[in-house]
């Protein structure tokens, strides 16, 4: 029998640091997985000879299943028990993993990261689950802070490992690794992790709103990458009609769903509104700038995997060490200036890193531009998360996280899939044009950078102090530290 409330746990005790080490390292992976690839991405086009669209499926395919079902995987662990559809999650991982290291080609290797997507989408939002159910709620906060604090940390450090494991191995490392340390951490929650349910949660799970946005974004998305590349041919053109009118049909099928997976009157909230659209114009800027800026580091300068991993550790440095003095800032003064300035500063970052060209010094042509964004999306971050969370009522708080993790995977999908074709780098065929194109694409993040920060300023309320955030419900936790509240 599944308990229907686990032992709240004492921050600081022995098993509370297990349960925290259980869900650090089971989300640490999924982090992982979606920095980490970037930088093998020129090494898999020498040895399977790839083109462009080939590694937009290689991160779309993960962006893909993990955006359209991470906030219904919430609803799954309540329903089911969250530490069973975390080890299922981790199990499922694992495998995935494994089939992505052992791809012998690249429509493999591309099933495989979708794979990774769908237990991902398990796995995250069941791993904050986890922890919220299990620690008592005077140090709920306390352990969510080190949680969000500690995968911030796996982002960071997954450019510099990746690079790495490239230089000093294979590519194949980068994905065989996570093997090891799921195994370790299934054994750790079996036997130090509690399990718990609710048992007040609805049976009805939203499975046609699920497979609706899953199917809409995939034909569309196949549509923008494979267009470009092969024609627009009836195959490519249907996928597109077809993708759209499954989206259009996603807010039908949620108006009248009993128990939607994503309820439309979260976005009768103007702020909830507003925050949402600054989300995915951020983020789906930093989806295609982090995408390109690490293979023309490689490609078109001659940097390793490592180096080109570490080139974009300034940015991550500056968010790890000012996030919380940001948040503060919105705590003080309210989020709609620090989230008005931010995207401005990021865009204005993405702009300086587009201009960086072959024979530029790293110190002079590439530090910039990855300072300037790291600033910018510091101001951004924490400001944007509280503003989306004060905009909910308290018992949408977990769901609103969600669906707000959810819209920026969704962001990086599209961005991906429509900012290199529309820069022209899908016929790009000699390092010219290559380099002229990577220009206009950073360019075009950076426009939509800043558009997030007009959004900001038209949206976002005025000069109020936004409530502290401490506990996100179990319920459709939130799977991105970027995007938890400290």
């Amino acid at each position: 029998m599944v308990a229907a409330a686990a032992p709240q746990l004492q921050y600081g005790t022995g098993r509370a640091r297990w349960v925290l080490v259980v869900t650090v390292l089971g989300s640490g992976v999924v982090f992982l997985d979606s920095t980490v690839v970037n930088v093998a991405l020129p090494s898999i086009v020498r040895e399977f000879h790839a083109g462009l669209s080939d590694l937009q499926w290689t991160l779309d395919a993960y962006l893909l299943t993990l955006g359209s079902l991470i906030v219904i995987g919430g609803s799954l662990g309540d329903l089911y028990g969250r530490r069973r559809v975390f080890v299922i999650g981790l199990v499922g991982f694992s495998v995935a993993s494994l089939a992505c290291g052992l791809a012998p080609a690249t429509p493999v290797l591309i099933a495989a990261r979708a794979a990774q997507g769908v237990a991902g989408a398990l796995l995250v939002p069941a791993s904050l689950a986890v922890l919220s159910a299990a620690f008592r709620p005077e140090d709920r906060g306390r352990a969510v802070g080190a949680w969000s604090g500690l995968g911030g940390v796996w982002t960071a450090v997954g450019p510099f490992l990746g690079g790495w494991l490239v230089d000093v191995a294979s590519w194949r490392l980068v994905f065989l690794i996570n093997v090891p340390v799921v195994a370790f951490t299934v054994w750790a929650a079996l036997r130090h992790v509690p399990e718990t349910r609710d048992e007040d949660a609805d049976r009805h799970v939203d499975v046609p709103g699920a497979l609706a946005v899953a199917a809409g974004l995939a034909g569309v998305v196949y549509a923008l990458i494979q267009g470009p590349a092969f024609g627009f041919g009836p195959p490519v053109v249907v996928a597109g009609v077809v993708g759209v009118a499954a989206l259009a049909a996603f807010p039908v099928i949620e108006a009248r769903s009993r128990n939607p997976m994503v309820p439309l009157e979260l976005f009768a909230s103007r702020q909830f509104t507003g925050a949402n659209l600054t989300t995915f114009a951020v983020y789906g800027a930093l989806g295609t700038a982090t995408f390109l800026f690490v293979v023309h580091l490689q490609r078109d300068l001659g940097y390793s995997a490592l180096a080109s991993g570490v080139a974009f550790l300034p940015a991550m440095a500056v968010m790890t060490l000012l996030s919380a003095q940001a948040g503060q800032l919105a705590q003080r003064i309210g989020p709609r200036w620090p989230m008005t300035v931010g995207p401005l500063v990021a865009g204005a970052g993405l702009a300086l890193m587009g201009r960086v060209a072959p024979g530029d010094a790293y110190l002079t042509g590439v530090l910039p531009g990855v300072l300037v964004f790291g600033a910018g999306m510091t101001l951004t971050v924490a400001p944007l998360t509280a503003a989306v969370l004060s905009a909910v009522e308290d018992r949408h708080l977990g769901l609103g996280s969600a669906v707000n993790n959810a819209v920026a995977r969704i962001a990086g999908l599209l961005s991906v899939a429509v900012l290199p074709a529309a820069a022209g780098l899908a016929t790009a065929a000699t390092p010219a044009a290559f380099q002229a194109g990577y220009t206009r694409a950073l360019t075009l993040s950076a426009v939509l950078c800043a558009a997030g920060g007009i959004v900001a300023l038209v949206t976002i309320r005025d000069g109020r102090a936004v409530r502290a955030q401490r506990h996100v419900h179990a319920s459709h936790a939130c799977g991105d530290p970027a995007l938890c509240d400290d």
